[in-house]
């Protein structure tokens, strides 16, 4: 998991809590707002729980959300082990940074949005195709929707 911020057209800021799939690649979810604090976070986490299941870690930076109380005790409670990277060494979450920085250039800095619904709407088609039409050299050149299909056959 990690943030993004922007602004919109105005100037208002906004802030993305993107969480991707280390395994596959695969987005998981981009939550888009102007605010996204800890129990936005447990929100989104338990959402993401309902389809996909308990994660075994989740991997993060020391920003403030993610040092919360209520976050570690989330996590304690349901078992997962929520590991810290070291400040200053972004590439020990090197997929997330990879990630951000696709959506940055492909999406943020390609376009104005003047609203945070426009965000949104842009950002679900971008995750639709980077999940689903785009394969990967990391992955086979298969999509990352692709080797999610590939892992629940197995199981």
């Amino acid at each position: 998991m990690d943030f993004m911020c922007d602004s919109l057209w105005d100037g208002r800021r906004y802030r993305l809590l993107n969480i991707i799939d280390d395994y596959n690649r695969e987005i998981l979810t981009v939550e888009t707002d102007t605010s996204l604090p800890a129990m936005r976070v447990i929100r989104v986490l338990e959402r993401l729980i309902e389809y996909r299941g308990l994660p075994e870690m989740i991997r993060v930076d020391n920003g403030p959300e993610f040092i919360s109380e209520r976050l570690d005790l989330w996590c304690k409670d349901k078992k997962i082990q929520l590991v810290f990277i070291q400040p200053g060494k972004p590439m020990q979450n090197g997929f997330i940074e990879r990630f951000n920085g696709n959506l940055r250039r492909e999406l943020l800095n390609a376009y104005i949005f003047k609203t945070i619904g426009e965000v949104r709407s842009m950002t679900e088609k971008w995750v639709d195709d980077y999940n689903n039409h785009r394969p990967h050299d990391s992955l086979n050149d298969k999509t990352p929707h692709d080797v999610y299909l590939q892992s629940i056959s197995k199981s």
